[in-house]
C-alpha cells in the first residue's frame, strides 16, 4: 500500500489567513485582508500546481459558502490533463438518479477524472438553507439509500428500490460511467459507521491524533467486514512544511497573529452548535484555547480555532511532515487529502519539500518521471527520488 496524495481547492475563497472571508457580516467594520477570490483563473493556478507536483486529485467542498463543486471542477477539467477531481456533494439535495447520471457524464468528459466525496452534513442550519429539513441521524438514513440508488443504477440496467425516502422504479444510467467513481465518506457518529461500511471505498477521517485515527480505522473496519467488504482509509489535514521546524512554526505562530479573543469566541460559538460528531471531536482537540496547540508531536489544532472540518495541520520540516505521514501510514492510511493557507503556495512547499522526502522512503509509486521544466501544464508529476 502506497501513500496517495491529493490536495485541496479553494473554493470558498484563499488566502494568507484562517479567517474565513465569510466570517463577518456586510455592516461589521472589521477588515479581513490577503484574501483571494475563487475565480476559474485562481484556482486553475491551483489545480496545475496540483497536476505538475504529483497529486492525484483535488477535493473541493460544499455548502453556502464556495462555489458548486460540479460545475467549478468541469471547468477545470479543461485546463488540466491528468488530474482527478474529488467532487463534494450533500445527498438529498438531488435525486440519486440524475446524480448517478452527473456522475457516468463527468466520467466521460473527463475521460474518467471523477471521484465523489459524499457528505451527509451535520449542520441542520446550513441543511435548512437548501431545504433539507431532516435531522442527524435520518440524513445518514437517507444517504444509505442514495448510496443504494446510486450503485443500483450504475448497472446499467433498470433498478427498482423502495425505501423510506426514495422510490425508484425502472432507475437506469444507459450508459454506465468508466471507471465506476470510488466514493469517499466520512463521518465519526454511530449513525455514520454502518453506511461507509456498506457503501465507502475510502473511509475519510479529519486530522485527529494517531491513537484516535487508529481507533476509527479498527471501528470502521470491523463494521465493514460485517458486511463483506473492505474498505481503504483516509485522513484530512491541512499542512505547514518548510526548510526547517523554526521556519514551520514561525508561519504557524503568523497565522494565529490574525486572531484576536473575539474572532475565536465567535467562531467556537457558531462551531459548537454544529450536530456533527467529528466537528464536536475537532473542538475538543483545543478546547478553545491558544494553549497547547501541538496535541501530537507536529500535530498543530490552530486551524480549528476558527475554522469548520478539517481543523490540523501538519507543521514542521519537510522530514518531520514526511515523518508525520508515515505514521499515520502505518495505521493503515492510504490517501492523504491535505491543504495550506495561500493553497497554491503550500502546494509547493509540500510538493517540493515533502514529496521528495516521501518518494525516497519507497511511499509513493515510482511510475512517474521528474517534470522537464519546461513549463507546460502536460509535464510529467515532479517525483524527485533524491529526497508534502
Amino acid at each position: 500500500m502506497t501513500v496517495r496524495l491529493h490536495w485541496f481547492l479553494p473554493t470558498g475563497g484563499d488566502g494568507r489567513t484562517l479567517v474565513d472571508r465569510h466570517a463577518y457580516g456586510p455592516n461589521d467594520k472589521r477588515k479581513v485582508t490577503g484574501v483571494r477570490a475563487p475565480d476559474i483563473a485562481y484556482l486553475a493556478q491551483i489545480a496545475k500546481a496540483a497536476e505538475r507536483l504529483g497529486f492525484e486529485a483535488v477535493l473541493t467542498p460544499t455548502g453556502t459558502c464556495c462555489e458548486d463543486a460540479w460545475l467549478t471542477t468541469a471547468a477545470l477539467a479543461q485546463h488540466t490533463e491528468r488530474l482527478k477531481f474529488l467532487v463534494a456533494f450533500r445527498p438529498g439535495l438531488l435525486s440519486p438518479t440524475l446524480a448517478a447520471q452527473m456522475a457516468a457524464t463527468y466520467q466521460r468528459v473527463t475521460r474518467g477524472r471523477l471521484l465523489l466525496n459524499v457528505v451527509t452534513g451535520g449542520d441542520s442550519a446550513e441543511q435548512r438553507r437548501f431545504g433539507d429539513h431532516l435531522d442527524h441521524d435520518k440524513r445518514y438514513e437517507r444517504t444509505d439509500e442514495f448510496l443504494s440508488v446510486v450503485r443500483g443504477v450504475w448497472r446499467g440496467e433498470p433498478y427498482d428500490f423502495h425505501g423510506a425516502h426514495y422510490q425508484v422504479e425502472g432507475g437506469l444510467t444507459a450508459l454506465p460511467p468508466d471507471p465506476v467513481p470510488q466514493l469517499f465518506f466520512g463521518g465519526s457518529s454511530a449513525a455514520a459507521g454502518p453506511v461507509a461500511a456498506r457503501h465507502a471505498d475510502v473511509y475519510l477521517t479529519w486530522g485527529e491524533p494517531p491513537a484516535q485515527v487508529k481507533e476509527k480505522i479498527d471501528w470502521i473496519r470491523s463494521l465493514a467486514e460485517r458486511e463483506g467488504r473492505t474498505v481503504r482509509f483516509g485522513i484530512r489535514l491541512h499542512t505547514i512544511s518548510r526548510d526547517s521546524s523554526a521556519e514551520a512554526w514561525a508561519t504557524a505562530d503568523r497565522l494565529l497573529d490574525d486572531l484576536d479573543a473575539d474572532t475565536i469566541a465567535a467562531a467556537q460559538a457558531a462551531l459548537g452548535r454544529s450536530e456533527s460528531v467529528g466537528q464536536r471531536r475537532m473542538l475538543e482537540l483545543h478546547g478553545g484555547s491558544r494553549d497547547r496547540l501541538e496535541i501530537h508531536p507536529n500535530l498543530w489544532a490552530g486551524v480549528g480555532l476558527v475554522r469548520g472540518g478539517a481543523g490540523t495541520a501538519l507543521v514542521g520540516s519537510h522530514a518531520e511532515v514526511a515523518d508525520r505521514i508515515e505514521e499515520y501510514h502505518a495505521l493503515g492510511v492510504e490517501h492523504f487529502v491535505l491543504s495550506g493557507y495561500p493553497h497554491l503556495e503550500e502546494a509547493y512547499w509540500f510538493g517540493e519539500g515533502v514529496i521528495p522526502e516521501l518518494s525516497a522512503r519507497g511511499l509513493l509509486e515510482r511510475t512517474a518521471t521528474p517534470a522537464a521544466g519546461n513549463g507546460s501544464g502536460s509535464a510529467a508529476p515532479l517525483l524527485v527520488s533524491s529526497g508534502r
